[in-house]
């Protein structure tokens, strides 16, 4: 299939909420449209798990934060259902609810003021993996953004200064964790026992306050303290 065949492909979608009226209200509105098709209607996001987790959906339209996150842990739990795009509409202008739909893994948002046309479009831009911001709350979401980039560069500095602090010998150890060696090849390349690697590791990442050995090897690094294969 070539990129303009692929271009042509409806929209399949699906629309989850509790509210029946608006649910049929809903789905009369975009069956009417051409390149969307309703694939399947419910109000329990339970019950809907079989056909979405089944069906090539592309869409999934609901009104409530609440049923998104129920529907997150669903994809937690199944990977083909990581591809559906999520698209919240009848939603309030409020900034912690919409953070939190972008959090759970929305890419649309649409207001409670929104027109028919403005969903239809929305449901389009969704479909082609658009992103639908609300320009009242596109603010919230660059700050949101802002704070966490400055905050994980500071933990990241922080990290790279214990770095620096720790000794050759544990510098040589991280840059084996680096090439993916286990506890028990390292103590056989550093001619250390497994208890004592284990130690090291425990200090080290103490240190660092890595939750990991690979947030200790980012950190490492980061610090320009690594030794290369070479030096271990």
């Amino acid at each position: 299939m070539n990129l303009d065949a692929k271009l042509e492909l409806p929209i399949s979608l699906f629309l989850l909420t509790q509210n029946r009226l608006v649910r049929e209200v809903v789905a009369r509105l975009l069956r009417k449209q051409n390149g969307i098709v309703v694939a399947g209607t419910s109000h329990d996001s339970t019950a809907a798990f079989e056909q979405l987790a089944t069906e090539p959906i592309n869409v999934l339209l609901l009104d409530s934060v609440e049923t998104l996150g129920a529907v997150a842990q669903m994809v937690d739990a199944d990977d083909c259902l990581r591809n559906i795009h999520v698209l919240l509409f009848g939603m309030e202008p409020d900034p912690a609810c919409f953070l939190r739909a972008v959090q759970l893994g929305a890419c649309g948002y649409l207001l409670n003021d929104a027109s028919a046309v403005a969903m239809i479009a929305a449901v389009r831009a969704v479909g082609r993996g658009e992103a639908v911001c609300p320009p009242q709350l596109c603010k919230s979401l660059f700050d949101y953004v802002s704070r966490r980039l400055f905050r994980d560069c500071e933990e990241l500095e922080q990290r790279s200064k214990a770095a620096n602090e720790l000794t050759c010998r544990q510098r040589q150890l991280m840059a084996l964790v680096a090439k993916g060696m286990t506890n028990k090849q390292i103590a056989t390349t550093l001619q250390l026992s497994e208890f004592t690697v284990k130690n090291h590791m425990r200090r080290i990442m103490a240190h660092l306050q890595a939750e990991s050995r690979h947030a200790a090897v980012v950190a490492i690094r980061a610090g320009g303290m690594l030794l290369s294969a070479s030096e271990a």
